[in-house]
């Protein structure tokens, strides 16, 4: 029986995340919200019912990458070009900010410690995960309102992909510093990164002028979607076995190699069935699949409140206010930052090395899926509200 039991933990997640994106849409509420929702009331947080599997980890995977993926077809260049230098700028505030106040929050607790002690370093990382960005949720908030494509929604995509290069090298730099790092030096690092976008970019124009070549001879035949699909796994694959960049950065240049081509909005209508069918809901089902308040102690349940305000109120005011300098008037800058606050699949990677480095406890999680939870649920909730005032 256990070897078929995927198929029941994929029957009950699927239709709660159904039924719960329903009851949201109903009061409204993004999609999304009821679909993460789904995932903490089925699973060990509340009934039970479904349990994490590598299975289910690998389908919210595919599910990630998909919607970054359909982001990507979603692009306008025009518009990514112009958002290319404020969108590095406002990530790169974006990053610091966080990991300066993390950093504080963090010995605020847990005592103080020397620049380069052991309670500094935990500090320290405790902040680079504060750091990071999910852009995925805000993806689909962002395409559910219609505003993906607009300057706000460009700048928001862009600065993300940029934070999760940023997180990257942070990641290394921290890891380093407490002398627990892999064997790749910052400047090997900085090499991997420069070396994915300028190989990604050369052997994208010859992907994308044979991919011209059979979209012309193939015009809305599904080979094409296929074709592309596969290009975007394969290239979602290179970015993280090969070059230690998230595969969602893979996905998300593939998509912006084929924005161009001519049947772009029918491979993006084909590959959207799939997506919000089956991986798309198991992806956000999944952030609440992990929650789990078991191992929290009053100190703990202390800062992680503290934590999970103080990441939000940093992304708003590091990403926001860069924002604001650079020209974008009050509303857009307010909701740049609130698109940036989301957090999931990189600060959950980010967080397993710190457990690996002995930079970080298993208490913490606890934390960190809060943060997870909450970012994701009130996200799309403040964009909607704040796109409609």
């Amino acid at each position: 029986m256990d070897s078929i039991r995927y198929l029941l933990d994929l029957a009950i997640l699927l239709f709660a995340a159904k039924v719960f994106s329903t009851l949201g849409r109903k009061i409204g509420l993004p999609e999304v919200v009821g679909e993460i929702l789904a995932g903490v009331v089925v699973g060990g947080a509340v009934l039970g019912l479904v349990k994490e599997s590598d299975f289910l980890t690998q389908m919210s995977e595919i599910g990630v990458i998909m919607l970054m993926f359909e982001a990507g077809l979603g692009t306008d260049l025009t518009e990514l070009k112009k958002s290319g230098l404020k969108a590095t700028l406002i990530a790169t505030i974006g990053v610091i900010v966080p990991i300066v106040l993390g950093l504080i929050l963090y010995m605020a607790f847990y005592g103080f410690g020397a620049p380069g002690s052991e309670q500094f370093m935990k500090g320290l990382f405790i902040g680079t995960i504060m750091s990071t960005t999910s852009v995925s949720i805000t993806v689909a908030a962002l395409k559910e309102l219609g505003k993906l494509s607009d300057s706000v929604g460009q700048t928001i995509v862009s600065a993300a992909i940029i934070d999760d290069v940023l997180g990257i090298i942070v990641l290394t730099i921290v890891t380093g510093l407490s002398g627990q790092g892999g064997n790749d030096s910052v400047g090997i690092v900085l090499l991997k990164v420069l070396g994915f976008f300028a190989g990604a970019i050369a052997s994208g124009f010859l992907v994308y002028k044979g991919m011209a070549w059979l979209d012309h001879k193939f015009t809305h035949q599904r080979r094409i979607p296929i074709i592309s699909l596969c290009y975007c796994l394969l290239l979602a694959y290179v970015a993280e076995a090969f070059f230690g960049i998230a595969d969602i950065t893979g996905a998300y240049v593939a998509g912006v190699i084929l924005c161009n081509l001519a049947d772009r909005d029918y491979i993006a209508r084909r590959i959207d069935i799939s997506s919000y069918m089956i991986f798309a809901p198991l992806f956000f089902a999944g952030i609440g699949l992990k929650t789990s308040f078991s191992a929290m102690d009053a100190r703990l349940v202390f800062f992680t409140i503290c934590y999970v305000l103080v990441a939000l109120i940093a992304k708003i005011i590091g990403c926001g206010g860069c924002a604001r300098l650079l020209g974008f008037d009050r509303k857009d800058s307010v909701r740049i930052g609130t698109g940036m606050m989301t957090r999931g699949e990189v600060a959950l990677v980010t967080a397993q090395k710190g457990l690996t480095f002995g930079l970080l406890t298993s208490d913490f999680f606890s934390a960190i899926i809060l943060l997870i939870l909450v970012s994701s649920v009130v996200t799309p909730i403040m964009l909607k509200k704040e796109y409609s005032s």
